[in-house]
């Protein structure tokens, strides 16, 4: 099956340069560091071997960050190598774990072919390896054997839907599980999943997420916005995916045509797209559903001559500001569940105190959702339309949004403390890290 699977990759190789091509034309960060994509890099300088993170992208290295920290405290003489597959992630990874400096060197994660993955292994000779969430990749398991190189994984996460696709690979899929020296697990129900699948967790200890940091300046950034757009309702619709802005904007606009404003500025709805290389796409999308003028991008809110009043449709298309936009919002319509994407980060919504409307799509935040709703920090609704009204209603009642509020920050606070609980499951594993030494 292994030999198979490896067939498929060299097969699909061409596809997935010209795939980095195509995401090039609106993203050119995807044109950088392809050496890296076929595990050709730069050795750690000295020969020292490096604790090595595997972080996908921004969600899965924010998570990241606080754990990270931690095990630059317990080897404060290792090089921490940090890998993704993302150029935002890329980005993410330096913008908050930048002041390591040299003991920081990020690179890719190579395609799982045999010899790249052998290549990059050979290249930065981890102590050990710990990958984030619910990446699996068979040869890269398969060479870390061969070269005697722990890795576990952390933070861990299986929603049904991966176990049905799971269950139809599984020869694949369980060797590689299965070589895991340790798997932390979020939830209780994750856990038994990967049961069905290869085995279960060896740990639990609750999503990483609830550990990210809240930015203060992000809260000041937040509140500065907020008085420059005015005393209005503000609803955000935040990290969306493709397909549910438009969803949304006509949703909004069936909202204002049944229940037109008063005179003066009426409710405003700020979005932000999840992807960079969709902001344009985005911008024209907004601009042929409010009047030329009406529509205003991030940067204005830097100007103070931008006209930020009659402003009806705001467009966030910047990176690293989506807690101020939580901090200036009165509600967030979570991007992500509105169609079937499983949902983007509500956990750092509530952290900010931002109530949040989900849609009917939550299987990547399964447990943290139904906990944010049974504590009244959100609510759910089956669409697009119901997320607007339902939005509405809680940004135009400040007795209501202020109850959500500080349910949304007693939730984010209760279940702090994954990073310590993490660090303690990896104890076994960090001990042959230091043997290695």
């Amino acid at each position: 099956m292994r030999r198979l699977y490896s067939l498929g990759w060299l097969l699909a190789l061409p596809l997935a340069l010209g795939y980095l091509l195509y995401r090039s034309r609106r993203q050119p960060a995807y044109r950088r560091h392809w050496l890296e994509r076929f595990g050709i890099g730069r050795p750690v300088p000295g020969g020292q071997r490096p604790i090595w993170i595997h972080a996908v992208s921004v969600g899965e290295t924010a998570a990241a960050a606080a754990l990270i920290r931690r095990l630059v405290d317990c080897f404060p003489d290792a090089p921490i190598l940090l890998t993704h597959t993302t150029p935002t992630g890329r980005e993410t990874g330096k913008s908050l774990l930048g002041d390591l400096g040299p003991r920081l060197r990020q690179c890719y994660l190579p395609y799982d072919l045999p010899s790249f993955v052998v290549r990059f292994l050979r290249t930065y000779r981890p102590r050990c390896g710990l990958i984030m969430e619910a990446e699996v990749w068979p040869n890269l398991m398969h060479a870390a054997g061969l070269l005697d190189i722990p890795i576990g994984v952390v933070n861990a996460r299986l929603s049904d839907r991966s176990l049905a696709r799971g269950l139809r690979y599984q020869r694949l899929i369980r060797p590689a599980i299965e070589a895991f020296a340790v798997i932390v697990a979020q939830s209780e129900a994750d856990s038994a999943r990967m049961a069905q699948l290869a085995r279960p967790a060896d740990a639990v200890t609750g999503n990483l997420k609830f550990d990210q940091a809240v930015s203060p300046q992000a809260r000041v950034t937040g509140r500065r916005w907020r008085e420059s757009l005015g005393d209005r309702p503000i609803v955000l619709l935040a990290s969306s995916r493709d397909g549910e802005e438009a969803l949304l904007l006509a949703s909004w606009q069936k909202f204002l045509a049944a229940d037109p404003p008063a005179a003066g500025p009426g409710p405003l709805l700020v979005i932000v797209p999840r992807h960079p290389n969709r902001f344009e796409a985005v911008a024209e999308l907004m601009k042929t559903t409010t009047p030329a003028g009406r529509l205003l991008r991030r940067e204005a809110l830097d100007r103070p001559d931008a006209g930020l009043a009659g402003c009806d449709l705001l467009l966030g298309d910047s990176m690293g500001e989506m807690q101020a936009w939580y901090a200036c919002a009165d509600v967030a319509i979570m991007g992500g569940s509105l169609l079937a994407f499983g949902s983007q980060n509500l956990i750092e919504a509530n952290a900010l105190g931002c109530p949040v409307v989900l849609g009917p799509s939550t299987f990547n935040f399964e447990q943290a959702a139904a906990e944010s709703l049974a504590v009244g920090a959100s609510v759910q609704v089956a669409d697009s339309d119901a997320a607007v009204t339902a939005a509405s209603s809680i940004a135009a009642d400040p007795a209501r949004r202020e109850a959500m509020s500080q349910a949304a920050l007693r939730f984010a606070q209760a279940h702090r403390g994954a990073t310590e609980r993490t660090l303690a499951a990896l104890q076994p594993l960090l001990q042959r890290c230091r043997d290695s030494d």
